[in-house]
């Protein structure tokens, strides 16, 4: 029996599932060739630094089975990249089924959506281009080049996988993936929400906006993983003349994490995650201090 479901990873604790602009493109590709594979429908979704978000129509076990895809093929991708085994193997998959009113679909949509907003890295959903959050009731027409227009190897180069028999009418943008407007049913979304206003009110109340309302959130800065990651080399490099981290004593990683924590206001998971550490080993170095 086919059936709305909110579908959320695991976030990761000791790493971050996409570390530069490319990583994200390889994972919204992924999600698109899942899509081309399944009979899922895809509502709306986002991939944040160290987690994804879905909201899926189908079948229980083919809602998991996009999913498991999705990690598959995203794991042999970082596995070829950066040499690490079994990234995501133990990355773990909740798929909550949705209520059967409209409100609750809408609500979900709405929570996906804001998870980039909550996370204080833009200042709207629109603006943030890994996922779905500029595809609805936007009046600009279809735009990026074509997959017919391409050749077999340059598609097959596009999305890393030897799948490249994707709908010739998809389109590419410029940060080199398939648009979420080529596989995403739009129509049911937008007949859902029925107007741009609802949907605002929706992405407005939502549990993700109401955290920024709260002042512990509101009054603290924040930062990007990737911002963070791209700046921890420097930072060993200037403290102490080595560029990794994993190369600094223990006591200049607890220094490390200390810089952090200061200059980016990041909490214990984020630090964590851009070190390679476990929470509990993050958390003990810095209760050290």
């Amino acid at each position: 029996m086919k059936n709305y479901y909110l579908v959320t990873t695991d976030h990761k604790e000791d790493g971050l599932w996409f570390l530069d602009e490319m990583d994200f493109a390889t994972g919204m590709n992924y999600v698109a060739v899942q899509a081309s594979l399944s009979e899922v429908v895809v509502l709306s979704y986002i991939l944040m630094s160290n987690h994804l978000h879905f909201v899926l129509f189908g079948e229980e076990q083919e809602v998991r089975d996009f999913v498991d895809g999705i990690k598959s093929r995203y794991g042999k991708y970082y596995r070829k990249k950066y040499g690490v085994k079994e990234f995501l193997r133990r990355n773990k998959v909740d798929i909550r089924l949705l209520p059967s009113s409209e409100e609750s679909r809408e609500k979900a949509i709405a929570y996906v959506h804001m998870n980039c907003v909550a996370a204080n890295i833009c200042s709207y959903p629109t603006q943030y281009p890994w996922g779905t959050g500029n595809v609805f009731f936007n009046p600009a027409g279809p735009f990026g080049k074509r997959l017919g227009d391409m050749s077999k190897r340059s598609r097959s180069r596009l999305l890393h996988t030897r799948i490249i028999d994707l709908p010739l009418d998809w389109r590419v943008c410029e940060k080199g993936y398939v648009l979420p407007e080529s596989y995403v049913d739009i129509e049911a979304v937008e007949k859902l929400f029925r107007t741009p206003r609802r949907m605002n009110f929706f992405l407005t109340v939502s549990s993700k906006a109401k955290r920024l309302l709260e002042p512990s959130e509101s009054t603290r800065p924040s930062f990007r993983g990737q911002l963070i990651l791209d700046a921890l080399p420097d930072l060993c490099q200037s403290l102490f003349r080595k560029s990794r981290f994993k190369d600094l004593s223990r006591e200049d990683q607890v220094e490390i994490l200390r810089q952090l924590q200061f200059r980016f206001c990041a909490n214990v998971h984020q630090i964590a995650r851009v070190c390679g550490l476990s929470y509990e080993v993050a958390a003990k170095m810095l209760d050290s201090l």
